[in-house]
């Protein structure tokens, strides 16, 4: 390999696609993609932009083993499956689409994007609840620092959910994609580095954020994702929370705002089978300025959230923080700019630092 995937990935290149107003036939072409999922056409298009800001010799310049994608979705297929029950009931199994009835798998759904860009290294779908976008950032990194592939498509899609179904009132509907490669094949070959995102992931138990001590432990472990993503906690950090109101969503909220109670201990109860350790939070936020976005159905608005951030000014770090009501729980750690030092954790991929499953001190609820 002429570049070190250890040396740090940036992102080259964003695309984003809004379901108002969307052609297909606009943003792809005229054939070809006419009976395509609404998901997989947002997320082709969102890629195609990507791409082309990315600039030429973005995959082309490693061959096709080692370009991967990833991609996080909670709603993609679920209206289909709707229609396909739909038609199942009311006429049979014989009058479902040919072109469609393949789809049923949500893992499908980038199908066509690894077809057409040649991506034979990976191919992965991400699931969790709304934290399935950060999750393909997640594991699409770890994947290439672990050499499976050299340049990187990631990010999320969503299709607007059927009436009546738990989230319709909260749609979202589009793609975000992001291209990574090493900072140092961006360099060789000119493209701008936008900059860095790494992302640590980690379960907040809905029961233990219901508690007296949620917020506690939510601000413990926020604060140890944060340090293993190279983040020095005397360093401003402005923090984006993509929060329900949930059990889990205000206890991450409170402990961001730094309304964790303070100078406590966990009253020596255990979580996933280990006590918490004594480094309680001191009462200091976690987050500088805190924006509080109120989450959607899915998983895109995070996704969303990063690609904003890195438009800010270069070196201001950025965390981008979700969670679901179920407990699963992400913070993605964004510094734009080109040249970023990634710090110290930020691009680990050994001892439980950077886009590891996490691992910090015996101070996480449970690892993901």
């Amino acid at each position: 390999m002429t570049d070190d995937p250890a040396g740090g990935l940036v992102v080259t290149g964003i695309g984003t696609v809004s379901a108002d107003g969307f052609d297909f036939r606009t943003a792809l072409g005229r054939r070809g993609y006419k009976y395509l999922p609404a998901a997989s056409q947002y997320f082709l298009a969102a890629a195609k932009g990507a791409l082309a800001q990315a600039g030429p010799g973005a995959l082309e310049a490693v061959g096709p083993e080692e370009r991967g994608a990833a991609v996080g979705t909670n709603s993609a297929a679920v209206a289909l499956h709707h229609t396909m029950d739909r038609t199942i009931t009311a006429t049979g199994a014989e009058d479902l689409s040919p072109a469609l009835a393949p789809y049923f798998s949500v893992n499908l759904f980038g199908s066509r994007l690894a077809t057409e860009h040649d991506l034979k290294g990976f191919n992965l779908t991400f699931t969790s609840p709304r934290v399935a976008g950060l999750e393909a950032l997640q594991a699409g990194r770890r994947a290439i620092a672990a050499g499976r592939a050299r340049r990187l498509l990631a990010g999320a899609t969503e299709e607007a959910l059927p009436e009546g179904e738990p989230g319709a009132d909260r749609p979202e509907s589009g793609a975000v994609a992001l291209v990574l490669e090493p900072a140092s094949a961006a360099r060789s070959r000119g493209a701008v580095a936008l900059g860095r995102v790494a992302v640590r992931s980690f379960f907040l138990p809905p029961r233990v954020a219901a508690s007296a001590d949620g917020s506690w432990q939510a601000a413990a472990l926020l604060r140890d994702a944060l340090a293993a993503l190279g983040h020095r906690a005397d360093r401003p950090l402005t923090v984006t929370a993509v929060l329900d109101g949930s059990p889990v969503g205000e206890a991450v909220a409170a402990a961001l705002a730094g309304r964790a109670p303070t100078g406590r201990a966990p009253n020596d109860r255990a979580l996933a089978g280990q006590t918490l350790n004594d480094r309680a939070p001191d009462g200091r936020p976690v987050a500088g300025r805190l924006e509080r976005v109120p989450a959607g159905a899915g998983a895109l608005e995070p996704v969303a959230r990063v690609a904003a951030a890195l438009a800010a000014p270069a070196g201001h770090p950025h965390a981008v923080v979700t969670a679901a009501a179920e407990g699963n729980t992400a913070v993605c750690l964004v510094t734009p700019g080109p040249d970023q030092d990634p710090g110290s954790g930020a691009d680990a991929t050994s001892g439980g630092t950077g886009d590891g499953p996490g691992r910090s001190g015996g101070t996480e609820a449970s690892s993901r």
